[in-house]
């Protein structure tokens, strides 16, 4: 049984880092506002997302229960995001978490915001009972992959002999 975390953690002066209520307007605005940034860096492939995504991207969360979001604030400054998909281990036979998405505002970044997301979305996994944190990021990302491998996470292998898993996809639009 999955119980909702919606309190937040004040660590710094002015940063408030919370489980994103979707039906709030303020928080549906930080969503869209920051996953736009986030889409226009070279890092999110450097274009903005469509105006349906923009107008919709909160609704559609919330029609998803297997969706969460963490956002932060700096002196109620939307800061950051963390975007989470409860997908299923059929080995551990449990559910586990996907980061989807991690952005935090030009602005912001290096102040130890990701961190506090990221802890906080640990809490929340753990929560719904959770097996593990699953996560993509580019290979040129190297401040996100220090900081991954500085809260625990390592390259995704069975047997080394076969070597890492490779992500893959296919555009279905």
């Amino acid at each position: 049984m999955s119980m909702t975390i919606t309190s937040v953690d004040t660590l710094q002066s002015g940063l408030r880092v919370c489980q994103a209520n979707y039906a709030d307007a303020s928080h549906a605005r930080a969503l869209s506002h920051l996953l736009n940034l986030y889409a226009q860096d070279v890092m999110g492939g450097g274009h903005a997302l469509s105006q349906f995504a923009l107008d919709n991207l909160a609704p559609e969360l919330a029609r998803r229960p297997q969706a969460f979001s963490v956002l932060a604030f700096v002196q109620g400054e939307a800061a950051g995001l963390v975007n989470c998909m409860e997908g299923f281990s059929t080995f551990a036979c449990k559910p586990l978490v996907n980061v989807h998405d991690l952005a935090v505002h030009p602005k912001f970044r290096r102040r130890g915001i990701a961190r506090q997301m990221m802890g906080l979305a640990e809490r929340i996994a753990l929560s719904r009972g959770a097996c593990k944190l699953t996560l993509e990021v580019l290979q040129g990302n190297a401040s996100a992959i220090q900081l991954y491998r500085e809260i625990g996470f390592l390259n995704y292998q069975l047997d080394p002999a076969m070597g890492q898993a490779v992500f893959l996809q296919k555009l279905l639009e």
